[in-house]
């Protein structure tokens, strides 16, 4: 429920408090005073698309704020925390939501939820919760195919709901293997050739066997080798000067060193003497490392720089095809998958053809379900519907709801239409051609009510439901109002005083003019205020005693709603 919206620099409204809370709110105004501002500014805290051109002349930005009565625990209060924000608790399981809304002249938006900036995609999903909102243009969406079958699902109840989620579910399976079968069967040459393709490439990684990082270790291998020549110089060199036989070489020398300090007594001089016998010791370790890699140069030489090129090759011809030697080796196990699963192809269309068959049996089953509980409830919401129109003074109309065979889709495989027979011996029409703009918005209305008693929702908003029509009918369709207020809080923007009698909450939207600058306030109205809006509303004069008179005997008709 909506306790209290503010609206700030919002089209003609400067700063406005609405306090509207539980049973029937009626929004009057003149023309032009921006009675029309109040729905678009519900529509902003409902997560509707934010336009800039409503952002008052002036002003840098329009704001819009709401307290809405929730309750502390459920889906809404779910979502409310899953969005970062939270509840103020009100005892008795009930809770305060505060939600806002801006709109800069930039066009630039913000939202916030229970305290917190949220994107407006949480509002909208918060509003198809707590509210459904009804205007004019609402009444054109009752002329479509979709429009007409969405409000049969609705008054269908758990009946429906039910057998729409096994459809949908049987549908979606039928899909996914219709397609995959199809992506199969159309794609089979391409997948031959991706095949073919795959086993040339993986037979080749196969043979050459590579491993990792070899690339790089035949390339220092292939250095090396190539300047063989200049490596066994320097190497020699380098072992002669450590343990050579002609001129006295270090190892010699070194040993002579250590024998002249051994002889000598002196703790010093012995503990030098160790010192020059470790470098004997690790000169003797290079000799031999060098002297051994000597004998590795000896043995290697042309035969095997040429091995050693002719494996760099190969190497590179992968490294061509697939960017780098580990792609390649990846693409072993990656590749040997992959050709399974195209092997696997006259298998899987097999397997995926029976999954299809029994995908569509599932489909055809749940699809008669579900005719048969629209067909149902189709039945019942004309039956319900067609006593609304009695009592929204249409006696004489009679609606019928048309469940035939239609193209399939993930809603069914139903066409739904509403019609309308107005007159005794009249034939059933589509709604949208068998009814006038007055008649629709009692039909609308009319299905709403009875779809309220199957499908309750918290809130209704109704933008001028009673269009084209007067007299007696305006009656009705306040009546109506006030009886759906019974469960539901009930919000008209009205321009008739029929309407307006029956609200228990009476909000006027007054204008004011200074200068040259527009402003608009919002009014609770009660005794003679509530009496003069009456009478403007019924003959324009506010101060007019039959005017009055009238609007005191339409206010009287409260009494009669039950």
């Amino acid at each position: 429920m909506i306790e209290e919206m503010r609206l700030r620099d919002l089209g003609v409204i400067a700063e406005a408090t609405l306090a509207i809370g539980p049973g029937f709110t009626a929004i009057t105004g003149e023309t032009g005073a921006g009675k029309t501002m109040v729905v678009t500014g519900l529509g902003l805290l409902l997560g509707q698309r934010a336009d800039s051109g409503t952002v008052r002349s002036g002003a840098t930005q329009a704001t819009v704020d709401g307290v809405w009565i929730v309750p502390e625990a459920g889906s809404v209060a779910d979502r409310v925390r899953d969005a970062g924000g939270d509840l103020e608790p009100l005892g008795d399981g009930r809770a305060e939501l505060f939600v806002g809304r801006s709109i800069s002249t930039e066009g630039r938006g913000r939202a916030s939820v229970g305290g917190r900036t949220a994107p407006a995609g949480v509002l909208a999903d918060l509003a198809d919760e707590l509210v459904v909102v009804h205007g004019q243009s609402d009444q054109l969406r009752l002329r479509s195919a979709v429009a007409q079958r969405d409000a049969l699902d609705r008054f269908g109840g758990v009946a429906v709901q039910g057998a729409l989620a096994t459809y949908r579910d049987a549908y979606e399976r039928w899909r996914a293997a219709d397609r995959e079968l199809t992506s199969i069967t159309d794609d089979r040459e391409a997948r031959a050739r991706e095949a073919d393709e795959l086993r040339a490439q993986v037979a080749e990684i196969e043979q050459a066997a590579p491993q990792p990082g070899e690339d790089a270790e035949l390339t220092v291998r292939a250095e090396r080798l190539a300047n063989a020549e200049e490596l066994r110089t320097a190497a020699a060199t380098a072992h002669d000067a450590l343990s050579g036989d002609g001129e006295p070489d270090a190892a010699s020398l070194l040993a002579e060193a250590r024998r002249a300090l051994e002889r000598a007594v002196d703790p010093v001089l012995e503990e030098l003497a160790g010192q020059v016998a470790d470098l004997g010791y690790r000169t003797a370790d290079v000799s031999a490392a060098l002297a051994a890699y000597l004998a590795d140069l000896d043995e290697t030489g042309p035969h095997e720089l040429a091995a050693v090129e002719e494996r760099r090759s190969v190497l590179s011809a992968l490294v061509r095809a697939h960017g780098t030697l580990d792609a390649a080796i990846e693409l072993l196990d990656t590749g040997s998958a992959r050709l399974a699963e195209l092997d696997d192809d006259t298998d899987r269309v097999d397997r995926l053809t029976a999954e299809r068959d029994a995908a569509a049996s599932a489909v055809d089953t749940a699809a008669a379900v579900l005719t048969a509980a629209r067909s149902d409830a189709a039945e019942r919401l004309g039956t319900a519907v067609t006593a609304e129109l009695r009592a929204l003074a249409m006696p004489d109309a009679r609606l019928t709801v048309a469940v035939s065979p239609g193209a399939e889709s993930a809603s069914g495989r139903d066409d739904v239409a509403i019609l309308l027979a107005p007159h005794p011996g009249a034939d059933p029409r589509p709604v949208s051609r068998g009814a006038s703009g007055g008649e629709l918005s009692r039909v609308m209305l009319a299905i709403e009510v009875v779809i309220a008693a199957a499908d309750p929702v918290p809130t209704f908003v109704f933008d001028e439901v009673d269009a084209g029509i007067g007299g007696a009918a305006a009656i009705e369709v306040g009546r109506r109002l006030a009886r759906l207020a019974q469960s539901s809080q009930v919000i008209a923007v009205t321009h008739l005083a029929q309407v307006a009698a029956f609200a228990t909450n009476h909000l006027t939207v007054v204008k004011a003019v200074d200068g040259s600058v527009t402003a608009s306030d919002v009014r609770r109205l009660d005794g003679a205020e509530r009496e003069a809006e009456m009478a403007r509303l019924l003959s324009g004069m506010p101060d007019s005693d039959a005017a009055l008179t009238h609007a005191r005997e339409l206010l009287g008709l409260r009494t009669e709603v039950a």
